[in-house]
């Protein structure tokens, strides 16, 4: 038996999330057909996390074992010909045995795009979020500032998180990168909570629309109350950007 590590992108619009579910289209379901095809046998993959209904990966990564000796190079080929043309495959490596796609990941960075513009633009509707009213960038990167350190993001994660015990995690950057009517929020942290990464960029859009005030972060980390923050961000604009181990 041989360990894989690889890494997939997907475009995350026709999936019910990532992980399997009953009578609902998924990336690892697909992934792991794909694998059955190969192996004429069922394979189980494990990924560094899941994403919900309608996010993205540019470079999610995931493992698995298998008994076939195929190279790097014959792997990737043989995936990516069984795969649906919304998910693609990028490296493959052979790792060791203990390499663990979830526990062995140091940080993960993900990618939120909005555009702010009174113009709609038909062809981005699913890999951004279009919002048709301006927006203060200076004052979300002072808010964003606040979000970095460590916390207990319990106020920042949704009713209905299947995360138990503590909700205390590290976020080592919140940056904003400005681009004419465009900006992407890029959030580096150790961990994540369900909805976590929406619902701060829905708060740094309420903010930048003056609905919220600066207040309300420092005023969610001293009380733990989900409503004191913004809205949740639409889940089209998240992207798993980047996984670190």
């Amino acid at each position: 038996m041989q360990r894989l590590k690889v890494q997939i992108a997907y475009d995350g619009t026709l999936f019910s999330g990532f992980q399997v579910q009953v009578n609902a289209r998924t990336v690892q379901e697909e992934i792991e057909k794909s694998l059955m095809k190969i192996h004429q046998q069922a394979i189980r993959i494990y990924a560094s996390g899941r994403t919900d209904s309608g996010v993205h990966a540019k470079a999610q990564v995931i493992h698995f074992d298998s008994p076939l000796d195929l190279t790097e190079t014959n792997w990737k080929r043989a995936l990516q010909t069984t795969l649906p043309n919304d998910i693609s495959i990028g490296k493959v490596e052979k790792v060791s045995r203990d390499f663990h796609a979830r526990k062995d990941a140091r940080d993960k960075t993900y990618r939120y795009f909005i555009r702010y513009s009174k113009d709609y633009d038909v062809f981005s509707r699913n890999h951004e979020w279009h919002i048709r009213y301006p927006l203060d960038i200076e004052e979300m990167k002072k808010a964003a500032a606040q979000i970095q350190g460590t916390h207990d993001f319990t106020s920042f994660s949704a009713s209905k998180t299947n995360v138990k015990g503590d909700k205390t995690r590290t976020i080592h950057n919140v940056d904003l990168l400005e681009s004419d009517e465009h900006v992407v929020v890029e959030v580096t942290g150790d961990g994540f909570l369900t909805h976590m990464v929406r619902i701060i960029v829905g708060t740094l859009v309420d903010i930048g629309s003056k609905r919220k005030n600066l207040q309300c972060i420092q005023e969610a980390f001293e009380t733990n109350d989900r409503r004191v923050l913004g809205q949740t961000a639409p889940p089209q604009g998240l992207f798993l950007w980047k996984v670190n181990y």
